[in-house]
């Protein structure tokens, strides 16, 4: 055994064609071993990788809501004659989410009403009725919640409606097609709602639900009621369902005091 080691030495310094095959061999089994090497650190990492994404999103979509979740006001005097200096400029602010990430640990999508665990409950700062999110649209809404993790209502569900609207500002609550689980549905839309195959459909700030401007999915089918006129639109879910990994929960702070004053009753 050891003159077949000292042979093979010899040779894979020679400058011949045994030795060039000795050497080629043995680097190829080298790269490969690298390279399993590499995939393994790979593989380990993807948990931190994929958090590192999850927070520069998250940090994002918080720059985004900046500017997103304020309008602003003038305030105009009523006087006769008015100059530059009677108007008053102000930036209103009517929204401040903070985002919170969590995996999907289970998820259905066949059931009547379905719903979705994710590792995070009320010692990470959740609460029921926060709304979902994932990368690509709306989820759903936490439903039931411990100490650790959180159950979520899909939009995926009978038990739950979307006020929606389209680009030209047109509202409408969306319902889901449990015969098709990848389709929702937009019922008796007006005949002058301007829409298309292919435009995207958004949430509403009606209901004190889902925050504003979610993408909720697109129109991929338009049927016309002879009778009426009026439009029945389907749409493709943003989000896909099947294969939900990571979702955001979103806490409004200024939601408390905008569902205190609705539930105000009127003063007659």
């Amino acid at each position: 055994m050891g003159l077949e080691i000292v042979c093979l030495i010899l040779i894979s310094h020679a400058h011949n064609l045994q030795g060039d095959d000795i050497v080629s061999s043995a680097n190829t089994a080298v790269g490969i071993m690298y390279k399993k090497q590499s995939d393994l650190f790979y593989y380990i990492s993807l948990g931190k990788m994929n958090d590192s994404l999850l927070n520069e999103n998250m940090r994002l979509r918080k720059m985004i809501d900046q500017y997103r979740t304020v309008d602003t006001l003038k305030d105009i005097p009523v006087r006769r004659e008015l100059t530059s200096t009677d108007t008053a400029t102000h930036v209103v602010k009517y929204a401040d989410y903070v985002y919170r990430t969590g995996r999907v640990i289970n998820n259905s999508v066949d059931a009547v009403n379905n719903y979705i665990t994710i590792n995070r409950g009320s010692k990470d700062g959740i609460v029921k009725g926060m709304s979902v999110i994932s990368g690509n649209g709306l989820v759903g809404r936490v439903e039931y919640v411990t100490a650790h993790f959180s159950s979520i209502l899909s939009i995926l569900s009978n038990k739950q409606q979307v006020s929606a609207k389209l680009k030209d500002g047109t509202f409408k609550s969306t319902v889901w097609d449990n015969e098709h689980p990848d389709v929702f549905m937009m019922k008796d839309m007006p005949p002058e709602a301007k829409v298309k195959k292919g435009d995207s459909v958004y949430t509403t700030s009606f209901g004190n639900t889902f925050p504003p401007d979610v993408l909720i999915g697109t129109v991929i089918n338009i049927e016309i009621n002879k009778k009426n006129g009026k439009q029945q639109l389907y749409l493709r879910p943003a989000t896909n369902f099947r294969s939900l990994q990571y979702v955001y929960v979103l806490e409004n702070l200024m939601d408390a005091e905008k569902k205190q004053l609705d539930e105000t009753p009127v003063k007659k």
